[in-house]
């Protein structure tokens, strides 16, 4: 039977270690320390496990939990192993001796080590180390080499010999680096942006520092996070700037770039929504990666080695995405402001989403060594309440849950890849612990979301899409940087909208002497239409080409229907074509034919307006709602096509609406031929 997996954990006043699948408990050998205890680490390997009291640093055998050796330091704040478990490294805080001289407080251990009888363990290496930000010295995979920087160099270090620098790569103004893992043994640089010139990443070959293999060069970058993939054949780069210039965001611009090790590829990795990179994480295959980006709904996508995506999940409220250690699974989740869902998928299976897992709130989320379990936790100082673990299958279901006081931290066992047994993660799916049983009984039952107060007016119906996330359907997020919106016509203030109510088409500007329409009248304003038109006819009949009764008197002109009278509305359409002059003009005109019987007598009659037949505008009208409506149906349905040549995966009522687009072609053709 293969040992089982291991946690260990730090509260506020204790270290634990216990196994976990399939016993779940303490283990047997380990002395739980308690007082006042700053960090706790395994080593890469996963042999050791050591933890800093107030008197020293305790190493211990990760498997028995029996004490190997102890290092006669106080106060130590950081803990970390060299890759094989070699060397530890120790940070204390910053401190000054009797002159005055900063002390040296990064001190490298070898970890086991044999000594005479009495003599006590010293560090094999000291350095100054002001930054508890980037302090551990970095070792390449094989523990040969390790590197520091310093003001505007890279130095490196025989790892059995810290007195003497090996090498240096001077590099001006440098101020992060990394070494690749992996049997390439490279170091990218970086460079920020200085007077002008644009920052940049390079990639050397250690210790070949003559000239660059790789480089690439861009502007908007004060930081970066450098990520090489596990073999160190391609560097993923994300820059951010301390200020968005464009004033879009409050924490800056965020870019990223790919490059190869050997310089044959270097790219920006390009991004089809609008926001900021949430998350970035290589898959353990090396071979691809995934991104969480955009505003809120989040994308999130799935690129190769040459920057091409090759598939995207369903947009989301998420920030974060973790590959599983075997690189089979990859889990999607919202953490932070958000939810605390994880959407786990099978990327071997098609990318098919497995489950969702609903966390709570956790501040920390890692696969185990095996790919089975998914650990959440909630520790302090975050949150100070509802602090404890729990282990999920991946399959979705909980098999462990402990609540704690003032948990910090909580840690997998490393285990080789070649230690694992080779079973299916998702089956057989194992027993529960009691305490998950328990757990799932307080559980409360998630009722219907009450959702947002609706007027009684709107009740049962549909929301109005500019309500909705742009996952629901809803429009995509658009950013007004504080510029002032304009009306539909580019001139002015936009229409006012009202919370509730659906979008309203602009209204069309109408044509002098035209009929309004009849769906933009009300009832009574139809019926006097009706009315009024009907006495046009019997006036036309009665006497057709005579003289009216007005003619020649002094009634003013008979009103449109928009309460002005054709003059008026052929002066206001015309006014912006026409001169102040002309416009004095009109008026003079007018004023003359109100003040003269003679010249009202021998102006010429007034044509009646064109008779509208009521019933045909009314089916024109009823035709034209029946053409926006089937346009509407077609262009939601090419919607829905284009996410589905885009591989997003679609419900069954989706592909159904697609499938229904050659009728709704036909009936809109046959509507359309109606109309002409």
């Amino acid at each position: 039977m293969a040992n089982p997996l291991q946690l260990a954990y730090r509260t506020q006043k204790a270290i634990g270690v216990f196994d976990a699948d399939p016993v779940y408990e303490a283990l047997p050998g380990f002395t739980k320390p308690e007082g006042n205890l700053r960090c706790c680490v395994y080593s890469g390997c996963g042999r050791y496990f050591a933890y800093a009291t107030n008197e020293g640093v305790v190493i211990v055998d990760a498997s028995v939990g029996h004490v190997l050796t102890s290092l006669p330091i106080p106060a130590v704040y950081e803990l970390s192993f060299s890759p094989h478990g070699t060397y530890l490294s120790t940070w204390e805080r910053p401190a000054k001796d009797e002159n005055g001289d900063a002390t040296k407080n990064l001190k490298i251990w070898r970890t086991i080590e044999e000594l005479a009888d009495g003599a006590e363990k010293q560090p094999i290496g000291k350095f100054v180390q002001k930054s508890a930000n980037g302090w551990n010295l970095q070792y390449t995979e094989d523990e040969r080499f390790c590197a520091r920087i310093v003001t505007n160099e890279v130095q490196f270090y025989n790892s059995n010999d810290l007195g003497t620098v090996w090498n240096k790569l001077r590099v001006e103004g440098v101020s992060d680096f990394a070494l690749a893992p992996g049997k390439n043994q490279n170091v990218a640089v970086f460079v920020p942006e200085r007077k002008g010139h644009p920052a940049s990443v390079k990639v050397f070959n250690v210790p070949q520092f003559t000239s660059p293999i790789s480089q690439k060069t861009f502007f908007k970058a004060d930081k970066v996070q450098l990520k090489w993939n596990q073999l160190g054949t391609a560097l993923i780069v994300l820059a951010q700037t301390e200020v968005d210039k464009s004033n879009k965001s409050y924490y800056g611009e965020t870019n990223m770039y790919l490059l190869s090790a050997n310089g044959s590829f270097d790219a920006r990795v390009t991004l089809d929504k609008e926001g900021p990179i949430h998350d970035v994480s290589w898959s353990p295959n090396s071979k691809e990666f995934g991104v969480v980006y955009g505003y809120m709904p989040a994308k999130t996508t799935i690129f190769n080695h040459r920057a091409v995506a090759t598939h995207s999940f369903p947009l989301g409220p998420r920030n974060t995405i973790i590959f599983s250690p075997t690189g089979r699974f990859a889990l999607v989740a919202g953490f932070g402001n958000l939810a605390g869902q994880i959407d786990v998928y099978d990327l071997e299976k098609d990318y098919r989403k497995i489950t969702t897992i609903e966390s709570g709130n956790p501040s920390v989320c890692t696969w185990s060594p095996d790919s089975r379990y998914i650990l959440t936790a909630t520790t302090s100082p975050r949150l100070r309440v509802d602090n404890g673990i729990k282990l999920w299958h991946v399959g979705g279901g909980i098999m462990y849950n402990e609540d704690m006081v003032e948990l910090y931290n909580v840690i997998w066992r490393p285990v080789p890849a070649n230690n694992l047994p080779n079973v299916d993660p998702l089956h057989p799916v194992p027993t529960p612990h009691p305490s998950a049983l328990a757990y799932l009984g307080t559980v409360k039952t998630p009722s219907k979301p009450v959702g947002a107060y609706r007027p009684p007016g709107a009740r049962g119906s549909s929301t109005p899409l500019h309500f909705k996330r742009e996952d629901e359907g809803g429009a995509a997020h658009s950013v007004s940087n504080g510029v002032p919106q304009v009306g539909p016509n580019g001139f002015g203030r936009p229409r006012r909208q009202i919370p509730g109510a659906e979008f309203a088409e602009p209204a069309r500007p109408s044509v002098p002497g035209a009929a309004v329409d009849d769906e933009n009248l009300s009832k009574t304003a139809l019926k006097n239409k009706k009315k009024r038109n009907k006495k046009a006819k019997e006036g036309q009949a009665q006497g057709e080409g005579a003289t009216t009764p007005n003619e020649g008197g002094l009634a003013p002109p008979r009103e449109s229907v928009d309460g002005r009278s054709p003059d008026r509305n052929h002066q206001r359409h015309h006014s912006r074509s026409q001169s102040r002059s002309n416009n004095l003009a009109v008026r003079t005109q007018n004023n003359h034919r109100s003040r003269s019987n003679v010249r009202q007598a021998n102006a010429p009659a007034q044509q009646a307006a064109p008779v509208v037949d009521a019933a045909a505008a009314a089916a024109q009208s009823a035709n034209a709602k029946k053409i926006r409506s089937l346009q509407k149906k077609i262009r939601a349905i090419e919607d829905l096509e284009m996410r589905h040549a885009g591989g997003e995966k679609l419900e069954d009522t989706q592909l159904k609406k697609i499938a229904t687009k050659g009728s709704v072609i036909k009936e809109l053709e046959a509507l359309e031929k109606e109309g002409h």
